[in-house]
């Protein structure tokens, strides 16, 4: 693989989303955010800088996601984007697309929409589509 060198999130949580606690609105943060509760409302890493998103197995999103790193164990209704890295483990349960650059699949999860890789050889294609045109 060419370009850089992806790793799994360091697992350094700054925020947390307690279990029983319901957020309804978008959710934008750096660093580390785990969501043991809900969240009605999108959820993006803070522009330009690393976030690394981990979603507990009680926890349910319903909004659009977008971060660097992203692992999924409980309930995602929208649209997923994971610039580096994403890992679906054995209770994940995702209805929308998913993007992503490198993906982890976990026995048992489920994606009910697309899967589309989004690396720097996806880019070079779309690209070079868009310049023939």
């Amino acid at each position: 693989m060419f370009g850089k060198k992806t790793s799994k999130p360091q697992g350094r949580i700054d925020s947390l989303i307690g279990a029983g606690t319901s957020v309804a609105g978008d959710v934008t943060f750096s660093g580390g955010l785990r969501v043991d509760g809900e969240i009605r409302g999108n959820v993006r890493g803070a522009d330009g800088q690393p976030a690394t998103l981990v979603i507990s197995e009680h926890a349910r999103i319903e909004g659009e996601i977008a971060v660097s790193h992203l692992v999924i164990n409980g309930t995602v209704i929208g649209a997923v984007h994971s610039s580096d890295f994403l890992e679906l483990q054995t209770r994940a349960r995702v209805t929308g697309d998913v993007e992503y650059s490198t993906i982890e699949m976990h026995l048992g999860a489920v994606v009910q929409g697309r899967l589309v890789h989004q690396g720097a050889a996806a880019k070079a294609v779309e690209l070079k589509l868009a310049a023939s045109n």
